[in-house]
């Protein structure tokens, strides 16, 4: 698998909205994962255990207690992509 530099937020949306097992256009920049969505705490380990795997980098814990919304998913993968 090649390391990406870019996101195809397209396919990040639907990835997670997969990983969530929820609708894609119920997946919005707007929604509160945990709040609106129910995305508990085994949830959003499987979230990151998908998302490391898809784009080769490592998601530490404490990274993750900062995700509310898809945007915030968003910059979290462009800072680790970017080495950050």
């Amino acid at each position: 698998m090649s390391v990406e530099t870019t996101l195809d937020e397209a396919e990040l949306r639907n990835l997670v909205a997969d990983t969530l097992d929820v609708e894609t256009a119920a997946l919005t920049d707007d929604v509160l994962l945990i709040e609106e969505l129910g995305v508990d705490s085994v949830v959003a380990l499987e979230l990151a255990v998908t998302l490391e795997n898809r784009y080769d980098i490592k998601i530490p814990e404490t990274d993750l207690v900062a995700v509310r919304k898809f945007p915030d998913i968003v910059a979290l993968l462009n800072r680790k992509l970017q080495g950050q």
